[in-house]
């Protein structure tokens, strides 16, 4: 089989890739995908779109989450227009909150050096927080508000990225593995999958988690990429009792408009298992009754955990191998993989049509990493 862009990887960055490149015109395009689209980090995330809450200070890192954030509206608005599929952009806003003196000076620290940045933040006392949210831990000594700080239902995000890759003809392989790059006198020709041989004019690698278990040729992609396990638990309430997203300093709870209410996270590092452990339920159930106390009273619904895919920088990958032309790297967003993954896609797009490098593909590119392998210009197969 021959595709003109071949994506491998199918949860958010490489759907929005697909989705980016099929609008800008490009005609064949395959996405690839291990289980089924959507399914694994993509899915198991929370959905916030939260640029200032968790981001601990200025710079690049920064500048780039709120320019993938300033996308999501149109990003938002032409999906829904294409698939009639709402992703329900919530632009309520973010309440990060504090229940000590330490809490209270590390949130004032941060207040001041956004301020600095030019970013909106309102600081709350207890008494406002409480009247913004009533069902907050009496606890609670002081928070902030960031009314630029959104969520999205990931969701139904990734449900309308699969609907327009559908009627779009964009064609779709669920469960095959892509084992092997082809890789052929300094250019990626090709995958080879547990289907066959699948050739493209240029290939980009979305893998999330499992980058670094793709060959290049005969030897390891020369990225270290690893899977780090964030449990999660979802609670359901009759009514809609919280407003806004909520962090505290070791969790967040995200509400839903149908009632549902998001709590999480852990950060593991224990290789692929992407199972719930009672240890962990136990620490995200313990923070989030902290944040609110009527959390107790509600029933565990669901309960899942993902495999977010981070560089040892915790920075995303965006750009190519050196020595290697025909592949882009869109991997290891980490915990912003929903955040980024409109910002995420224009890069890449641009890099494939336009054959000219982002000044973004500078900063987060793969040469910052330390390369452990020399590309492979032998064929595998």
């Amino acid at each position: 089989m021959r595709t003109e862009i071949l994506i491998i990887g199918g949860g958010v960055i490489g759907l929005s890739i697909a989705y980016k490149l099929r609008i800008a015109g490009t005609r064949r395009i395959a996405v690839v995908e291990r289980g089924t689209l959507g399914s694994e980090a993509s899915w198991a995330a929370g959905g916030m779109l939260g640029v200032q809450a968790e981001t601990d200070s200025p710079g690049q890192f920064l500048d780039l989450c709120k320019a993938s954030l300033a996308r999501y509206p149109e990003f938002i608005e032409t999906l829904t227009a294409a698939t009639d599929i709402d992703a329900e952009l919530d632009r309520t806003g973010t309440l990060k909150l504090a229940f000590n003196e330490s809490e209270t000076a590390k949130l004032q620290e941060r207040a001041e050096w956004q301020r600095n940045a030019g970013l909106s933040v309102e600081q709350l006392s207890a008494t406002d927080i409480r009247r913004t949210e009533p069902f907050v831990s009496p606890n609670v000594a002081s928070g902030l508000f960031f009314p630029d700080d959104w969520q999205i239902d990931n969701r139904k995000l990734l449900a309308a990225l699969r609907r327009f890759a559908e009627i779009s003809d964009i064609d779709i392989f669920e469960n095959t593995e892509a084992g092997s790059i082809i890789v052929e006198n300094g250019r990626a020709i090709g995958v080879m999958t547990s289907i066959g041989e699948i050739r493209s004019d240029h290939i980009v690698l979305a893998t999330g988690a499992w980058t670094s278990l793709i060959k290049l040729g005969d030897v390891p992609i020369p990225l270290n990429i690893r899977p780090i396990r964030g449990q999660m638990l979802e609670f359901h309430s009759a009514k809609r009792i919280f407003h806004h997203v909520l962090i505290g300093s070791e969790g967040y709870l995200v509400p839903r408009a149908d009632g549902r209410i998001l709590a999480g996270s852990t950060t593991e590092d224990v290789g692929f298992d992407n199972s719930n452990t009672p240890h962990g339920e136990a620490v995200i159930l313990n923070t989030a009754i902290q944040l609110s106390p009527s959390i107790a009273g509600l029933n565990v619904s669901s309960k899942w955990a993902g495999l977010r895919p981070m560089a040892a920088d915790g920075m995303p990958v965006i750009g190519t191998i050196p020595g290697l032309d025909d592949m882009t790297v869109a991997t290891a967003h980490y915990r912003n993989g929903i955040l980024l993954a409109p910002l995420t896609a224009e890069i890449a797009a641009g890099q494939i049509l336009n054959e000219e490098a982002s000044p973004w593909m500078t900063i987060f590119g793969t040469q910052r990493l330390r390369f452990t392998e020399q590309v492979s210009t032998t064929r595998a197969f």
